[in-house]
């Protein structure tokens, strides 16, 4: 797929999500996997969008790319807003009762658990965050097995 390019606002979630569909739909990932993907996107989007980028006063761009190839769809979301590596947040505890949980983190971690890979790179000033899915095996790939 065509690489895509937002600006990093709250708007641009709605075209962001439409990339990852098209792309899933693309790959052939079933609805279930696709919903997990879009999901996952759109928490880790809307955090380098909010914290990355507003509430350090920055203005930017997201920039998308699909890849897919025989066993994978790849997104990968590029940015140069605030270096935060959401593999580094603390893993929530979700057996505590919702009043004794701290605010925030959960999104994220939902957003890692539901992907095949979640990957965060920081290359130069940019930060990289890829998604891996999986994609089921074609039908001549179940015949030789």
């Amino acid at each position: 797929m065509k690489p895509s390019t937002v600006p990093a606002t709250l708007d641009s979630l709605g075209t962001i999500a439409d990339y990852v569909m098209a792309a899933a739909a693309s790959a052939g990932l079933d609805r279930r996997a696709s919903y997990r993907l879009r999901l996952a996107v759109d928490e880790i989007a809307t955090n380098i969008i909010v914290h990355g980028y507003a509430n350090a006063g920055h203005q930017g761009v997201l920039e998308l790319r699909a890849d897919i190839d025989d066993r994978t769809l790849t997104i990968a979301i590029d940015d140069t807003g605030v270096t935060c590596d959401p593999r580094q947040a603390p893993i929530p505890d979700i057996n505590l009762p919702l009043d004794q949980r701290p605010i925030g983190g959960l999104g994220m971690y939902l957003a890692m658990c539901n992907v095949d890979e979640f990957v965060y790179e920081h290359v130069g000033d940019r930060n990289r965050t890829i998604f891996k899915m999986y994609l089921p095996p074609t039908a001549l790939e179940e015949e030789k097995t």
